[in-house]
């Protein structure tokens, strides 16, 4: 989808999908249909074979300033993704990026509050443009991080400095993400989405040269394993295997292993 009207843009080329979030005159706050395009298209690029990567990034200044409070006035907000009396959290965007075996990359072009900082901390990987900040603003506007943010910082940061950051409502400068852990790199502003795309394209090379399905059950069970314990875990991985054995790519890694030469996989 390329058509400005669009709120979200998404583009496939080089197994790499970029979704853009695309409403930069309201910095990218999220409407329903914003929310619901995101979801659909994350989970779309989850599921395309040809895609190994996915970036995640916004349009304009802002990679997202939150949720679109003048839209739930008018009835068009978070509220229109959902029943009149509850919200389907299954299919929000912090749930399907928890729920992707896709490798993530999230190149945050410009202010990240609120939803957008929880949206940003989903990925797996952060480049940060130099002017770019999270925002974690939450308790200054008399909520809590609705979207993933009590349960992802903790395990990013540690207790301390996640009660740091979330009681203060603290914004940080893209250097000071990097110094806390919460950005893998920061560059320059113009060569924000030339770096992405360069980690992306490194990371479906490396995913190309190992077994797809094996590299997407791998973080599969990364996920699983922040909420078991050693023995629940272990069983699971057993499980996700033994369907693995079954597959062409594990028969030719082994054939490949025995041959002495390059292993072709096709993710199947």
């Amino acid at each position: 989808m390329t058509d400005a009207a669009n709120e979200v843009l998404y583009e496939v080329a080089d197994h790499i999908a970029v979704i853009t979030l695309n409403a930069p005159e309201r910095m990218n706050t999220i409407s329903g249909p914003m929310l619901n395009d995101l979801a659909r298209l994350l989970t779309e690029a989850n599921e395309d074979r040809n895609v190994r990567v996915v970036i995640l990034t916004g349009k304009g200044r802002a990679f997202c300033a939150g949720l679109d409070l003048r839209k739930e006035r008018d009835g068009n907000g978070l509220s229109a993704a959902s029943s009149p009396t509850t919200i389907n959290l299954r299919n929000t965007p912090p749930t399907v990026l928890q729920a992707m075996d896709k490798p993530t990359i999230c190149a945050v072009n410009g202010g990240a509050a609120g939803y957008g900082m929880d949206t940003a901390l989903g990925c797996d990987i952060r480049i940060m443009a130099e002017s770019s900040k999270l925002a974690a603003a939450f308790v200054k506007r008399g909520v809590v991080p609705e979207s993933g943010g009590t349960w992802l910082l903790p395990r990013m940061l540690g207790w301390a400095k996640a009660s740091e950051l979330i009681f203060t409502g603290r914004t940080l400068s893209a250097r000071e993400c990097l110094e806390w852990g919460l950005a893998n790199e920061v560059v320059p502003d113009a060569d924000l989405m030339n770096r992405a795309r360069a980690i992306a394209r490194a990371i479906a090379r490396e995913i190309a040269a190992n077994a797809p399905l094996a590299v997407q059950a791998s973080k599969r069970m990364m996920r699983m394993g922040l909420n078991e314990n050693f023995s629940d875990h272990v069983h699971h991985v057993y499980l996700q295997l033994l369907p693995l054995f079954k597959t062409q790519d594990m028969a030719e890694g082994m054939k490949a292993f025995m041959e002495k030469r390059e292993p072709k996989f096709e993710g199947r």
